[in-house]
């Protein structure tokens, strides 16, 4: 009986999100309060268990050491791209043929061109004596719809002592006659200011400005010499959703480079997983943002909170970063 009492209390102590167990209430109170686990963490769609990122739940389903059942039903009837669970086989072929996400553009809405987002990527050659300087010498911007706004390569402002041409394809006579940093500097801010003064952008108003896109862009404006708001750049490589389970790398896992490395491709790879992050349902009254007060566990709390259920403790909690679809 007391060993029935006891695995019975042990289940109520079950994280609701990561399914961890705790011997006592007060323990998974505490856990709680420092898990950030979010209605915006990717979930197994066989057994619901919240993952920190999508390769954790990639490593969840398809892994090499896989949960078991999770990993047949997902055989049978999971996206291995976008790692969603549909109906049947016949649905899965359908959608990865049709509406996946990382395999084509989402639709773009009636009237609209381009969108509010612009993704941008960059391939740089080398400088310096050993040619390990960074030199932005080709930049390309697209829209929403996966058309291009903006490419062009760039004059060096300093001499080329690596072209990288197995990364970059880029030779000499490429950037011989290529436009000038200070005209591509004033053509990329007047396509993200889109009119509105850079001085005047605000967090979350209805300006004109764009939203930038893309995967590494503090590196590349650097190199690029522009400054832009960091509340206007969705990055995917510090997104914490699209990183690694250790939070140490920022390499995506939906990785297209083979051989010689297409900015264009680099924007469309950023601009689909910004989509698909940007897409998700929203709850109302969700707490978004950054910070522990975005955790609604104070001290003052505590008798209560250890009184409530794994879901109801699970329904308080929000995440520590902005969710990007608050940006639709």
């Amino acid at each position: 009986m007391d060993s029935r009492r006891e695995s019975s209390e042990t289940l109520r102590n079950k994280c609701a999100a990561c399914y961890r167990q705790y011997n006592r209430m007060e323990h998974l109170v505490e856990h709680m309060k420092v898990s950030f686990h979010s209605a915006h963490e990717p979930r197994c769609g066989v057994c619901a268990k919240h993952c920190r990122s999508l390769e954790s739940l990639r490593e969840h389903l398809i892994g090499p050491l896989p949960k078991v059942e999770c990993a047949r039903v997902f055989a049978a009837r999971g996206c291995s791209i976008c790692l969603n669970l549909f109906d049947s086989a016949a649905a899965v072929r359908y959608h990865r043929a049709s509406t996946c996400q990382f395999t084509r553009a989402a639709p773009m809405p009636r009237g609209s061109y381009g969108g509010r987002a612009v993704a941008m990527a960059c391939k740089m050659v080398g400088g310096g004596s050993d040619g390990s300087l960074d030199i932005c010498a080709r930049v390309c911007l697209i829209g929403e719809d996966e058309n291009v706004i903006f490419q062009t390569y760039v004059k060096p402002t300093t001499t080329v002592t690596n072209y990288r041409y197995e990364m970059t394809g880029i030779r000499p006579e490429y950037l011989r006659d290529a436009m000038p940093l200070k005209i591509v500097q004033r053509r990329i801010q007047d396509i993200l200011c889109n009119g509105e003064p850079l001085w005047k952008i605000r967090p979350r108003s209805s300006g004109r400005a764009r939203i930038l896109v893309g995967h590494g862009l503090e590196h590349e404006l650097e190199r690029l010499g522009l400054e832009y708001p960091a509340f206007m750049i969705r990055d995917t490589a510090k997104y914490p959703p699209l990183m690694k389970t250790s939070k140490l790398s920022n390499s995506l896992k939906y990785d297209i480079h083979t051989g010689i490395q297409d900015p264009y491709e680099d924007c469309v790879a950023a601009m689909r997983l910004y989509i698909r992050m940007r897409s998700q349902a929203h709850p109302r009254d969700y707490a978004s943002g950054s910070g522990e007060t975005q955790n609604n566990y104070p001290a003052w709390r505590q008798r209560e909170l250890e009184r409530m259920s794994p879901e109801e403790l699970l329904a308080l909690s929000g995440s520590d970063y902005y969710c990007w679809c608050l940006d639709f």
